[in-house]
């Protein structure tokens, strides 16, 4: 299995940018503790958002960036759990044509991939994978 380390895909020739369009659902976690995705485990710390999408997946993000990339849904106000829209922000992202771990962050939890799955950079060191079904039905790609 390919092990993905120190990936750049801002250097990547094959990499493109894509923005995810999704209302979710989130609670925020009252301990720490860790939730498991499709791609892996997800430790996660008090206050972190923890978020089921419209396909039905879960994962977890940090407070500090669920509030720069969340946007409360009415009736629900921002920090309550309840519904949620991504901000529309661009990410890097890699189709990969074989199986694939790789780490979220460094010495953080290691996700699996699977051919035709997906790697999203959503800045340097900070990365997600997604299957290629979930990526079709949530992100558009911008080139």
């Amino acid at each position: 299995m390919l092990h993905l380390a120190d990936l750049n895909l801002t250097l990547d020739s094959h990499a493109r940018r894509a923005v995810k369009h999704e209302q979710v659902t989130v609670e925020f976690a009252a301990t720490a503790g860790e939730l498991m995705s499709l791609e892996g485990p997800n430790r996660f710390a008090p206050g972190d958002a923890l978020i089921t999408g419209s396909t039905g997946d879960r994962w977890c993000v940090s407070r500090a960036r669920f509030d720069l990339k969340y946007e409360a849904q009415a009736p629900t106000q921002h920090g309550q759990s309840g519904s949620y829209q991504n901000k529309p922000i661009p990410v890097l992202v890699r189709q990969v044509d074989q199986p694939f771990t790789l780490a979220r962050s460094a010495g953080g939890d290691v996700l699996k991939g699977a051919a035709g799955d997906w790697v999203l950079q959503y800045a340097p060191g900070d990365y997600g994978v997604i299957a290629d079904a979930r990526f079709q039905r949530v992100y558009q790609l911008l080139d």
